[in-house]
């Protein structure tokens, strides 16, 4: 079947989709380079400009993204700091050549022939993630990439080339990862965080010393006790359970567990410097806390009181569900059960009933607590 707004032009499949499917992993989108073009050639077949730093335009009727074969110079510091040149003489080879990893310098002709001048396929192959060029040190996000795809495709049995994990650690000592900010750094991290071994992310950012630069209050120490705890979670999942739990529920989770060694307020400084959403923020707060509160077994009234008030299930009961299935690989022994009853409960004595009584202000909240307490005390003896 004829393109016809491609027809005469020098295109090609580039990225993601020519690496999943070599390598039989699921793939949603399509990317492709145009070579010899201009964007006046594009516009001229129907296409939508829609780069605002280099020419992308969305095909007409499929909406596909199609860039201009383009190569990239460093004129400043960090991720954006380049100068882009697009223009017909740009080579497919010159395009390929400034992505991050072999595996992502793959192209496809729409015929289905493979042009690979950077031994991509060969290190698919082999299970490498290795660096293009020396170029990859000009970009201090293409180290939370690597990181990120290492966490994609570790169940694949991937790992990263040995001269391209000593060229992140040079980035690091040079300084380039001082110029990520904050909000690229959680974008990376969030999509790590729902991959099947987001471990891998944070420890190939340790080893290289990168996580002491984008995460400084995540000691290796606290990092280890996480990473076991979030490994164990995700382990207990079975299959359909980890397909349903895909997405924003799983990386809150797994964010929550990754820090749960740290204190409260290094959970706060760090959620609040990396700009995290509030739901991944407060989530991490809860855990810490509960599992400071609930560490004894077995638990007394005033500890479990004491977590009801710091989850607000009064006001949140949906807190309470959130958090009892990270407890036990944690080290939490609690009766999930009994503890949802029993907020249940505590949540049904009436204010109004002790009103009637003629508690008023102060005394009805103490009258309030009190009946709490017996009713905690009663249950747990």
């Amino acid at each position: 079947m004829i393109d016809k707004p491609t027809q005469g032009l020098d295109v090609y499949l580039v990225g993601g989709a020519v690496r999943d499917q070599l390598l039989g992993h699921p793939w949603h989108e399509r990317d492709w380079v145009v070579v010899g073009a201009t964007p006046e050639d594009m516009l001229s077949r129907g296409f939508r400009n829609v780069g605002k730093d280099f020419p992308v335009f969305l095909h007409p009727e499929t909406h596909e993204e199609h860039a201009l074969a383009r190569t990239e110079r460093k004129s400043g510091h960090g991720y954006t700091g380049f100068s882009v040149h697009a223009a017909p003489d740009v080579t497919l080879e010159d395009d390929l050549k400034r992505r991050d990893l072999t595996i992502n310098a793959i192209a496809q002709t729409p015929a289905g022939q493979l042009v690979d001048p950077y031994g991509g396929k060969r290190d698919l192959d082999a299970r490498q993630l290795r660096h293009v060029s020396d170029a990859f040190a000009e970009d201090p996000l293409r180290v939370l990439r690597t990181a990120r795809f290492l966490a994609r495709y570790h169940q694949y049995g991937f790992s990263v080339a040995l001269e391209t994990e000593a060229l992140i650690c040079e980035m690091v000592r040079s300084g380039e990862l001082n110029h990520l900010v904050a909000e690229r750094v959680w974008k990376e991290t969030e999509k790590a965080l729902g991959e099947r071994h987001p471990d891998a992310y944070f420890e190939l950012l340790e080893r290289t010393g990168a996580l002491d630069v984008v995460m400084p209050e995540l000691p290796a120490s606290a990092l280890a006790v996480g990473i076991a705890r979030l490994t164990a979670y995700l382990a207990s999942l079975d299959n359909a359970d980890a397909e349903a739990c895909q997405g924003p529920a799983q990386s809150q989770a797994v964010w929550a567990l990754l820090l749960s060694a740290l204190p409260e307020d290094t959970v706060e400084s760090l959620c609040r410097g990396l700009k995290t959403p509030n739901e991944y923020r407060l989530l991490a707060r809860q855990l810490t806390v509960i599992v400071s509160l609930w560490h004894t077994r077995p638990q007394t009234a005033e500890q479990v009181l004491a977590g009801f008030d710091r989850l607000d299930v009064w006001r949140h009961p949906d807190r309470l569900t959130d958090i009892l299935p990270l407890l036990p690989v944690c080290g939490i022994d609690v009766d999930g059960k009994q503890l949802q009853q029993l907020a249940q409960d505590a949540r049904a004595i009436s204010p109004q009933a002790l009103m009637a009584e003629g508690y008023q202000g102060a005394a009805l909240g103490q009258a309030i607590a009190a009946k709490r307490q017996q009713l905690v005390e009663d249950a747990l003896s």
